[in-house]
């Protein structure tokens, strides 16, 4: 499967772009630049590497409409977006924020770790665009709520610390079976730079595993 219609910028920074040429940011961080070229923005959770107005005002327009979680509504507002700007989701709702693209929502927690409360309601993105299904995993450990989503290509992290290990993830892929799987959320913010290569190893052997850092 071609998959250059995806770039991860930096962490787990991810930009997706349609035949059409729109484009769908989630999490943006990290920019150098400001390409300011941003049709949809989907934020997964609060956390400073995940949620950076600086950034956001990188790649966003005047048009630019956000996706992000219900849960952390005052956040958002305190930051300056607005009701008009956004539509806030909880896990298991879905939207249509642009026509041509999908959104559903799906959990993103940790297990055993206290760095990402169920609580919190924080997701992650099945994103639907060009007949294909992008599941975007979020900062999340391997939940057995998760483990029938149906996806053509399954972006999930591989660092630990935070999230699922390189380890984890690859059994989580390989219970989903995508087409393609790619390793995020590695080697800067958390995890090392190997991290993604230990994963590709325990990955099915009919699942294409793709670097896109």
């Amino acid at each position: 499967m071609d998959t250059s219609f995806i770039i991860i910028n930096t962490h787990s920074s991810i930009r997706l772009q349609t035949l059409q040429g729109m484009v769908v940011y989630v999490d943006p961080f990290g920019f150098k630049t400001e390409p300011h070229d941003a049709d949809v923005i989907l934020i997964t959770h609060t956390h400073f590497d995940h949620f950076s107005p600086d950034d956001i005002a990188r790649v966003r327009t005047p048009n630019t409409v956000f996706v992000m979680p219900a849960h952390n509504k005052r956040e958002f507002i305190e930051a300056g977006f607005t009701n008009k700007d956004v539509a806030f989701l909880a896990p298991y709702e879905k939207a249509m924020p642009l026509p041509g693209i999908e959104v559903e929502t799906v959990p993103a927690y940790n297990v055993s770790k206290r760095f990402h409360p169920k609580d919190e309601a924080w997701v992650g993105y099945v994103v639907g665009i060009d007949d294909m299904r992008v599941y975007i995993a979020g900062d999340t450990d391997d939940l057995p709520e998760n483990r029938t989503i149906e996806c053509d290509v399954a972006l999930v992290p591989v660092g630990g610390t935070y999230t699922m290990d390189a380890r984890e993830a690859a059994a989580f892929v390989n219970t989903l079976k995508p087409t393609v799987a790619i390793p995020e959320h590695y080697g800067t913010v958390a995890g090392s730079a190997s991290d993604g290569e230990t994963f590709a190893k325990l990955v099915d052997p009919d699942i294409q595993v793709v670097f896109k850092l």
